[in-house]
């Protein structure tokens, strides 16, 4: 069965983002888009691996951890490469497809190379610090059936 858009004719129909909130991200999940604004940004330092080339063709990874939020709460986005210079504090941007990776028991939001970080026009919000939920420590627990 091929469709008229996989004969090479009219491309089908992109769905519309819907954004989530903030306070809806839960462990373990992916595939939110996101409006927030960022807070800070504070660059990670680069750690060389043991046995690794020291050549200057092996590049050193970027990273940033920013907190980004919007009005219902706030969390630590990792930010990665060329994301770090659309993270500046202040600034706001549109997270696509990203997810929520578990570091040391509490939730980070990350943007992988199957999503998108674009800025956008700068938001009314203001970030609601207090409620941050990279502070939420969660346990694994497993259930015995």
């Amino acid at each position: 069965m091929s469709t008229p858009a996989a004969q090479g004719g009219e491309k089908p129909a992109l769905r519309k983002l819907i954004f989530i909130k903030v306070d809806g991200l839960k462990p373990g999940t992916n595939g939110h888009n996101l409006l927030v604004k960022v807070v800070s940004a504070n660059p990670v330092p680069g750690r060389v691996r043991p046995g690794a080339p020291t050549s200057s063709s092996a590049r050193m990874p970027r990273i940033a951890e920013c907190v980004v939020g919007d009005e219902t709460g706030s969390i630590i986005f990792t930010a990665r490469n060329e994301q770090v210079d659309l993270l500046k504090p202040g600034a706001t941007a549109i997270l696509r497809n990203a997810k929520i990776d578990m570091f040391k028991s509490s939730m980070r939001l990350a943007v992988d190379k199957w999503g998108r970080v674009d800025s956008a026009e700068p938001a009314s919000f203001t970030v609601n610090e207090e409620n941050n939920l990279s502070q939420v420590e969660y346990e694994l627990v497993n259930v015995a059936e």
